[in-house]
């Protein structure tokens, strides 16, 4: 079952690298890889970057999630969401597939505003991680791990119920401000609240429960 998600993955790594050969003769020899927050160019690279920068982190991703369960010590493995984890790792690798994309249209000169659209995606990423942050189960890799949620497992179980909201309903106000075409500023701000809030929740519940002998 767990090898539909590494086939995926490995189809994402072939689709950037087909796109990339297809669009690299009509490239010019340096393109723009970097952006500021406000869309405006500020890094470029040789085209045969292309080849190797994006789709060699995602094959680093792709081979470090499959090495990460193998790594795990006892009572915090992978085993018991792997589908949760595996399919995180898709979404991630779905987003630089998107980025690179972004990259690729960039260095052909088409009409896309880049800055905002990858904005837009971490918002979208943020909110599809929200849809499964609840099944995320204790472990060193992936979730919000801080130390409340690494030393109980309520807590981390009682911070990834919240999180699920607080990602979800972050990352999609974020990507409505986008699409409103708001300040930069707003989107992040609503991304990093929906993500912050999870921390200090984790450890208000944990004093609780240390205040009630719970622990």
């Amino acid at each position: 079952m767990t090898r539909k998600y590494y086939i995926t993955g490995a189809a994402l790594i072939a689709i950037v690298l087909a796109a990339t050969a297809v669009a690299y003769p009509h490239l010019p020899n340096t393109v723009p890889t970097h952006w500021d927050a406000h869309g405006n160019v500020n890094g470029w690279s040789a085209k045969w970057t292309l080849f190797v920068t994006v789709p060699g982190m995602m094959t680093a991703i792709l081979l470090l999630f499959a090495a990460l369960p193998w790594l795990s010590p006892k009572h915090f493995e992978v085993d018991s969401f792997r589908s949760t984890y595996l399919y995180i790792m898709v979404v991630i690798l779905a987003m630089m597939t998107y980025v690179h994309a972004l990259m690729l249209a960039a260095g052909l000169s088409w009409a896309v505003d880049v800055g905002r659209a990858i904005e837009g995606g971490v918002c979208l990423l943020i909110a599809l991680l929200g849809n499964v942050m609840g099944k995320v189960r204790r472990n060193f890799y992936v979730g919000i791990r801080t130390p409340w949620t690494i030393a109980n497992e309520q807590v981390w179980n009682a911070t990834h119920r919240f999180a699920a909201k607080t990602f979800f309903v972050g990352g999609l106000l974020g990507l409505m401000a986008v699409i409103l075409r708001a300040p930069f500023w707003l989107p992040m701000a609503m991304i990093l609240v929906g993500a912050l809030s999870p921390v200090i929740h984790s450890l208000v519940f944990y004093k609780q429960l240390e205040r009630r002998g719970e622990l």
